[in-house]
């Protein structure tokens, strides 16, 4: 377009040009156009606007005040981080999963398996924008999984996943708003009694393994788990190396730390014959869950092959053992969770009959 000053004076053609440049441009990025505009009594009228919504007019004697002025403004935008807009963050939440994964999961015993339960969570949800994840809508959710058969410990781990995702991309600086499931309260849990094996129990059920099972390694690993308190996994994959001067070390555990647990002469021996006689265990857990459901023996849902650690743990207090002792053989992280097991020693809460109130 081609624009003349025939029947125009300089001052109202650039004011002509500047009007239609308002109208038809913006700048790329954050900045709208910059006006210093002269007034009829000689002045000067600034008219900025650095980024949208924040608009300064203001009038000045000299054109180099004015021209100052909006150089400033221009240079708020700079070193004022409020000043500068920033894009709106639109990854969506399966792309922050995948970025926690690259940054940090990866590098977790269980990542993998975290990522996947992330991901199906993130398909459920439709993939919403990260930033936009709405907890009404997480906690509707749950509900239905709840209502499915979820266990509320398996929503709850998946909640504290999901805030570890948006925590742990803020520390490095991936996102820079809030955890939008802070406020997010876990379901209550109701907690269940351990159970675990008396004396009697504990011989009915070797002599089942004894006299049905077709897999040789499921008595080895049942005692070895019943002598130290051993997860059935940590039993089933030790290695001969972890066997020394009367002592097992269990490697490869649940929380990756390494522990000790010493055993008997008479138990290292039988497990060194049956290594040389049947080699390292395979897996054997199906061959030992179908020799318990054939005896006398009712456990809770889920508590098979755990209920072994229970009763090395409970038969461990029972006989006067020393909760903080038993942390260390269990190998938790917390007390809190040893403590499941501190009713079940020989003067526990003695003190609610010896200090209460006398009433006979």
């Amino acid at each position: 377009m081609v624009y003349t000053a025939k029947g125009m004076d300089e001052d109202a053609l650039y004011k002509h040009i500047k009007g239609i440049l308002r109208r038809t441009l913006r700048p790329v990025g954050a900045y709208r156009l910059m006006a210093i505009d002269p007034l009829p009594d000689g002045r000067w009228k600034v008219d900025v606007e650095p980024i949208k919504g924040k608009r300064f007019r203001k009038t000045f004697k000299t054109k180099g005040e004015a021209q100052r002025f909006e150089a400033s403004c221009r240079a708020k935008v700079v070193e004022n981080p409020d000043w500068s807009p920033r894009p709106k963050d639109r990854r969506t939440l399966a792309e922050l999963v995948g970025l926690w994964f690259d940054l940090h999961g990866h590098s977790l015993r269980d990542g993998e398996r975290r990522r996947s339960k992330l991901d199906a969570l993130a398909k459920r949800l439709r993939n919403p924008q990260g930033a936009k994840l709405d907890p009404q809508t997480y906690a509707q959710d749950r509900r239905i999984r709840l209502g499915e058969g979820a266990s509320p410990k398996t929503l709850n781990n998946e909640l504290g996943y999901l805030r570890a995702v948006y925590n742990e991309l803020r520390g490095l600086g991936v996102i820079d708003y809030a955890n939008p499931l802070a406020l997010v309260k876990p379901l209550k849990v109701q907690e269940r009694e351990l159970s675990w094996l008396t004396t009697e129990q504990i011989a009915e059920l070797l002599e089942e393994i004894r006299r049905g099972c077709d897999n040789p390694h499921v008595e080895i690993i049942a005692l070895i788990c019943l002598a130290t308190g051993a997860r059935w996994s940590e039993a089933e994959k030790l290695k001969p190396t972890g066997l020394r001067n009367g002592v097992i070390t269990f490697s490869g555990t649940k929380n990756g730390k390494v522990r000790s647990v010493p055993i008997t002469a008479e138990l290292e021996a039988k497990i060194i014959r049956h290594w040389k006689q049947h080699g390292q265990p395979n897996s054997a857990i199906t061959s030992f869950r179908r020799a318990l459901a054939r005896t006398t023996i009712r456990l809770p849902k889920g508590q098979a092959a755990h209920s072994l650690r229970h009763t090395f743990a409970s038969h461990f207090i029972q006989n006067g053992g020393n909760i903080l002792t038993l942390q260390k053989i269990l190998g938790h992280s917390s007390l809190a969770m040893t403590m499941r097991y501190a009713h079940l020693a020989p003067d526990h809460l003695q003190d609610a009959m010896r200090f209460g109130p006398k009433l006979f």
